[in-house]
């Protein structure tokens, strides 16, 4: 278990196999008896859903459902307001709360639903991607996108009570499980020490599998940390977007060829080869980090990082402010620094290590 604790909230992050079967005595211990509304997506939905419905209803929840496409395009507007007219068709007060039962999408979409349904109301999430488990589902981002840009639309809302069970993990295909996995190498390339050692350790999909309570854990405990230092994301926070604006542009431009975390990962490779070049970052941590990625079969490389509409792209980066980019480089496993870029030098800097 680990605690969040920022100024206007407290919460634990419970991770525990098996957990799954447990899930109403668990939100029994934060919540008191009310309607709630279960968001999930399809996939989830065919696994998961009735069981889930079936604890909560016996632990004395009035449970509504709604099931969304899966997928990122189910992060928009549209199916922001389909959420929002659910709860209003269903009556729902303040006194009531919304459950996420998913991974990234369905967390970040439920959770600004939350956040903006009669100006907040309460919030769960059950994570049951890796790369829920490991980085969406703490912290309280929400977001939804809008057009080509990602995230744009959100605010920061913490949940009351995170439940992450890795038993979810085995029904995940390899690809997604693995995209879930370059949330945890960024997360330890940031950490270094004992964290760094554990992802140098894993070899095969299937460790990621054999270690994922460790992993989780320490994903988890590092990103609390940050999260409790700078909730807001004014300060050491942004280090979490280690290959996030490189990743997250060219996730877009791909229009659904690259999943999040196979983005983040070329992301990440490419930012470190660039500042590699200019003296910041050790070649041999760009080597070590390609080495964690490429093992389990994640992408490091992409020709739609040096595409002009790449660089373009990144004038809607949530870090640009008035024309200055902040990069996070990673000189070594756990020193990362942030780096400040104008989109004017972008060209030359992406270009300078292709």
């Amino acid at each position: 278990m680990v605690t969040v604790s920022v100024p206007e909230k407290t919460y634990q992050v419970q991770i525990l196999k098996g957990m799954r079967h447990e899930i109403g005595k668990r939100i029994q211990q934060v919540w008191s008896t009310r309607q709630v509304l279960v968001m999930t997506d399809e996939n989830v939905a065919t696994l998961y859903l009735s069981d889930t419905v079936t604890q909560l209803q016996a632990a004395g929840y009035q449970v509504t459902t709604l099931v969304l496409p899966a997928g990122e395009h189910s992060k928009s507007l549209a199916c922001l307001e389909k959420a929002i007219a659910r709860l209003a068709e269903k009556h729902f007060t303040r006194a009531d709360g919304v459950i996420a039962l998913g991974g990234g999408v369905i967390g970040d979409l439920a959770g600004l639903t939350a956040a903006t349904y009669m100006r907040g109301i309460a919030f769960i999430q059950i994570a049951t991607s890796l790369t829920a488990q490991v980085d969406s589902s703490v912290g309280g981002k929400t977001a939804i996108n809008l057009g080509q840009t990602k995230n744009i639309m959100g605010t920061f809302y913490q949940p009351d009570l995170v439940l992450i069970d890795p038993t979810y993990l085995k029904t995940l295909a390899n690809r997604d499980l693995v995209e879930g996995y370059a949330e945890v190498v960024k997360s330890s390339a940031l950490a270094g020490g004992e964290f760094w050692q554990l992802t140098g350790r894993i070899q095969t999909v299937n460790d990621i599998l054999t270690n994922a309570s460790e992993l989780i854990t320490q994903s988890v405990t590092y990103k609390a940390k940050i999260v409790m230092q700078d909730e807001r994301e004014a300060g050491i926070r942004k280090y979490l977007n280690f290959g996030h604006t490189i990743g997250h542009a060219i996730e877009l431009l791909a229009a659904g060829g690259l999943r999040h975390g196979e983005a983040v990962s070329i992301g990440m490779v490419a930012i470190t080869k660039r500042f590699v070049a200019e003296n910041v970052s050790s070649f041999e941590f760009l080597q070590a980090l390609s080495q964690r990625l490429r093992v389990v079969g994640l992408p490091i490389t992409s020709a739609l990082v040096s595409q002009p509409a790449m660089i373009a792209q990144l004038a809607h980066d949530k870090k640009n402010l008035s024309g200055i980019l902040q990069l996070v480089a990673v000189k070594e496993p756990g020193q990362p620094v942030i780096i400040k870029k104008s989109l004017a030098e972008m060209t030359e800097f992406i270009e300078g290590a292709s």
